[in-house]
């Protein structure tokens, strides 16, 4: 049996072991998120103290930029940083290991050292993550450098099942500053997420600067402001302001870019076409299919009445097409490019002179194979220029370009079609990835619509049992933010949900605990707390499940998605607390009664939002959880 064959059957024991005794495995006191696919605790304690120094090859930069980082996370939580020397108790090391691969480690923790192995820098960072999560948490807001921090004993061997743990942040919607994005990034990389999809464009703006097309900003980058809920907007009018917005230089691009490079997590930008493309013809109507006059759109209703999708049959258009993706391609070191072509709207095609002169031409005999057409000669351009092109599911319409990626967000249909005929297939199911999602009651949170609870985030499947895993890249979280106004609700939004979705990018299936993930994102919750990051305690929110039995009665089931917690309840409309009714089982409703009004406990203390319904908004919920 040659090497090959050896490490492979090792790894499948390996795996085997982990998901017979992720059991065994289990320790309460971790909090590592991504879990590690194995670890194991050992007795003792190794104790950091001002006194500890971290140990490197000193004359290689990126080990040297890789301790600096480890400091200053370090630092956070301990008031202080180490020594960086040839030798120390603390040792980053370089190996060769063929089964921890490019993104894999070892970290080995004894009473005397602390050791991060891997084959990579990128395995070293992915360690540092790991190795940072182990450090007690810091609830003191007195720092003293002679208190020893002690890191219980470990063993990890670990390394992620997928290349693509990417999350997405839409910055046309709202735009978010460069320092944001940023702060995205970083704590992307605290959760060893390794691509940032950046929506750079839709028909609520243009927010990156092409400079041979000065307008794209000038123009596409701001609209008028507004507030209230979207779609319900008024549009935007010819003597309206036009003041907010914003768009990134490529200066910012480059910061950008080379601060997540930092972190090891490649940006992906998206330039969404055919459609979603208004900003873009409001500033060169020109490669529009009616001329305009175009609004960019401030979250009003617009999609089959105003033209939103660029005119297929323009050569114009794509020679602009061209001179965009020219400097997004010089611009971006990344292997990818992201195209859109979802939601396109086709109807203004349809009465298009030039669309369908090009239909006729090329012999094309709808216009699901003119956006065909389109998706073919952009994605022949942008590989040309030495680059993958990427797509949403609706790239398949008509027929999919050679080589191209298919993301997949409509379910896993698309993906499960693309990889059948041999493309690669990035996974992102909206039942299990859309961030943008309520994840608690309605009630109780920002507006906007279906639901995506932590759990729901958890259950995803990243491979279909019906396609051969090789062709999935992996998956991804998408952000985006019609309802997501400010860079604090970004946060409330995203985490912890990501972190579901990072585990499940991360660990074999067999390796999941719901419960012990719960434990664990409560204890993230203390570290957020101390970072100030906004995020969202929505899985401690009473479930409300109304429905009418047999007799036509209205009934009440509560629930909660974490084990732990007691509901308590009234329907006299006074305020319950932990002296009110205690749920035990299903509620009948009283008669007369107005209003039903929850809220969870654990001992003492109130975890979650209380939510208040009236008896007719449980009626109307059966009513639509009918239709």
């Amino acid at each position: 049996m040659d090497i090959k064959k050896i490490l492979s059957l090792l790894s499948l024991l390996l795996i085997s072991y982990c998901c017979t005794s992720k059991e065994n495995l289990k320790d309460e006191t971790i909090r590592i998120i991504p879990l590690p696919n194995y670890y194991e605790s050992r007795p003792g304690d190794f104790d950091i103290s001002k006194n500890t120094t971290i140990g490197i090859e000193t004359s290689d930069s990126n080990m040297v930029s890789l301790a600096q980082y480890f400091n200053e996370k370090l630092s956070r939580t301990i008031g202080f940083e180490l020594p960086i020397k040839s030798s120390g108790e603390i040792i980053f090391e370089l190996t060769e290991k063929p089964d921890l691969e490019q993104e894999g480690y070892h970290v080995s923790v004894t009473p005397d050292k602390v050791r991060i192995h891997a084959n990579t820098h990128h395995g070293i960072f992915n360690g540092i993550q790991s190795l940072l999560q182990l450090i007690p948490i810091n609830t003191s807001s007195k720092l003293d450098k002679n208190t020893l921090w002690k890191i219980s004993c470990i063993e990890i061997n670990d390394k992620p099942r997928f290349a693509w743990r990417g999350l997405m942040l839409d910055v046309s919607r709202h735009f978010f500053t460069k320092q944001e994005v940023k702060k995205y990034i970083d704590l992307m990389a605290e959760y060893k997420f390794n691509v940032f999809h950046w929506h750079l464009t839709d028909d609520q703006g243009w927010r990156i600067e092409i400079k041979s097309l000065p307008r794209l900003t000038d123009v596409g980058a701001w609209r008028a402001p507004r507030v209230g809920n979207w779609w319900e907007r008024e549009p935007q009018s010819a003597t309206d302001t036009l003041s907010y917005g914003g768009f990134y230089t490529q200066e910012d691009i480059r910061d950008v870019i080379e601060y997540a490079r930092k972190r090891f997590i490649t940006v992906v930008p998206e330039i969404d076409v055919p459609g979603h493309s208004m900003a873009f013809l409001t500033s060169y109507p020109q490669v529009s299919c009616t001329g305009g006059p175009f609004h960019i759109n401030v979250g009003n209703t617009f999609y089959t009445k105003e033209e939103n999708s660029l005119c297929a049959g323009k050569d114009k258009t794509y020679a602009l097409l061209d001179s965009i993706f020219s400097e997004i391609a010089s611009l971006f070191p990344s292997s990818y490019i992201h195209i859109g072509g979802d939601e396109c709207y086709k109807g203004f095609w349809e009465k298009c002179p030039d669309c369908q002169k090009r239909m006729s031409i090329e012999k094309l005999q709808d216009t699901k194979q003119l956006q065909s057409y389109f998706i073919k000669r952009v994605a022949s351009s942008i590989q040309r220029k030495g680059k993958k092109v990427i797509g949403w599911n609706e790239i398949l319409e008509g027929g999919l370009a050679p080589e191209t990626i298919v993301m997949s967000w409509q379910g896993v249909k698309g993906g499960i079609e693309a990889a059948q005929q041999g493309h690669h297939v990035i996974m992102t199911p909206f039942e299990h990835c859309y961030l943008d999602l309520y994840q608690g009651d309605p009630a109780v949170e920002p507006n906007t619509y279906s639901m995506l609870r932590l759990q729901d985030c958890y259950k995803f499947q990243v491979v279909p049992d019906s396609i051969d895993a090789s062709f999935i890249l992996g998956g991804q979280g998408n952000l985006w933010t019609e309802s997501v106004p400010h860079y604090r609700q970004v946060e409330y939004m995203t985490w912890p949900r990501a972190m579901a979705i990072s585990e499940t990018l991360w660990n074999d299936t067999c390796s999941r605990n719901w419960k012990f993930f719960t434990q664990r994102v409560e204890k993230q919750f203390t570290y957020l707390d101390q970072l100030g990051v906004n995020y969202s305690r929505s899985l401690y929110d009473p479930i409300i499940l109304p429905f009418m039995n047999s007799n036509n009665q209205l009934q009440i089931e509560l629930k909660t998605e974490i084990e732990g917690l007691d509901i308590f309840y009234s329907f006299d409309n006074t305020i319950p607390d932990i002296y009110s009714n205690l749920y035990t089982g299903i509620l009948s409703v009283p008669k007369n009664a107005s209003m039903l009004k929850v809220v969870t406990y654990k001992g003492q203390q109130q975890m979650g939002k209380q939510i208040n319904l009236t008896i007719d908004e449980l009626k109307k919920r059966i009513v639509e959880n009918n239709k």
